[in-house]
């Protein structure tokens, strides 16, 4: 459940839609990083349209904004393993588990990501951008894998926060996608918006915000596609709208596609195969976030981390690599990796 709140802009001059929200003073909205984070979620549409903060407002104009319900404010630190593959006083890189929830929200207050960072860091995490969630800079759906940066303290989430905002932090994922992209590299760009019709979607929309996702097909198969996908933008859902979008989805990802659309891709001695590799082996769309290439904020150290992904998705590429391989000889997917490690 979440709040509605709707105002109508009275005044005669142009003002900017996060100073006017942030002018309000109320309790509700407590600070302006969490404004701007309303906005960028499109939980604040004007005339019925998600804009930017930097939106001028005019005589007329009717904002609507959805304020999420918010957790407890104390977060109870859970003792649950975390893979942390690299740490240091200012930072750690955690490998997230597929289904692991980031933070506390929208009805979840624990056995998520930040349960166990209080647990083993305690007080030594950033305040965090926003309540009840301490050093987080960025975030991982809940079904994606991988890697994930958390800062230590709020000198380095800043900068960190920065960094995210100039692109000077290179995410590469991979993914399975239901078909081959056509062409086999390139780019897709379409604006993002909330759907209207779903909440729980996002949506390719023309009124959304710009975009960019860079990708390389570096397996082929028949009917799917091993890809290396690398984010020039930072929209929620971004890979799985872009990719559900030029109809080759993520293999596994139920809000964008279905188990019968992949089903059908393939021919019918196959059927059963693809429907007992979704039921038992893949619970979850085939996305993991691979590798993070930056300049440590703090110390100017570069860092290039990478990680394998989980169980799940290596048993669907083997699966792949057994029924519908282009190539008479299976690979390992480790290999595949290290051949294609520069863009």
């Amino acid at each position: 459940m979440s709040d509605k709140v709707q105002v109508i802009y009275d005044r005669d001059d142009f003002m900017r839609l996060d100073k006017f929200l942030a002018g309000l003073n109320m309790q509700e909205l407590y600070s302006r990083t969490f404004i701007e984070h309303l906005i960028e979620e499109d939980r604040v549409v004007v005339n019925n349209f998600p804009v930017k903060k930097s939106y001028l407002l005019k005589k007329g104009d009717e904002i609507k904004i959805s304020i999420p319900e918010l957790p407890s404010t104390e977060i109870v630190p859970q003792n649950i393993p975390l893979d942390v593959v690299y740490e240091d006083k200012d930072l750690a890189i955690i490998n997230k588990a597929p289904g692991m929830i980031v933070h506390p929200g929208y009805g979840i207050a624990d056995h998520t990501l930040v349960n166990a960072m209080v647990y083993r860091w305690g007080e030594n995490l950033s305040s965090g951008r926003e309540i009840n969630r301490p050093g987080i800079v960025h975030r991982l759906d809940r079904g994606t894998s991988g890697l994930i940066i958390i800062a230590k303290n709020d000198p380095t989430q800043s900068a960190l926060c920065t960094m995210l905002s100039r692109r000077e932090i290179k995410k590469t994922y991979l993914a399975i996608t239901c078909g081959i992209p056509h062409p086999s590299e390139g780019c897709i760009e379409n604006n993002i918006s909330r759907s209207i019709s779903n909440p729980r979607k996002m949506c390719v929309s023309k009124e959304g915000r710009r975009a960019l996702t860079r990708y390389k097909v570096i397996r082929f198969y028949n009917f799917f596609s091993l890809v290396k996908v690398s984010l020039e933008t930072g929209r929620m859902h971004q890979i799985r709208v872009h990719f559900a979008h030029i109809n080759t989805p993520i293999l596994g990802d139920l809000l964008y596609n279905s188990h019968k659309q992949v089903i059908t891709l393939v021919p019918d001695n196959m059927k059963r195969k693809v429907a007992g590799l979704l039921t038992d082996h893949l619970q979850r769309q085939a996305l993991h976030s691979w590798r993070l290439e930056f300049v440590h904020p703090i110390s100017g150290k570069y860092l290039d981390i990478k990680v394998e992904p989980p169980e799940d998705f290596q048993y669907a590429y083997s699966w792949l690599e057994q029924y519908f391989s282009l190539e008479s000889e299976a690979k390992d997917l480790k290999n595949i990796l290290e051949q294609n490690e520069e863009w």
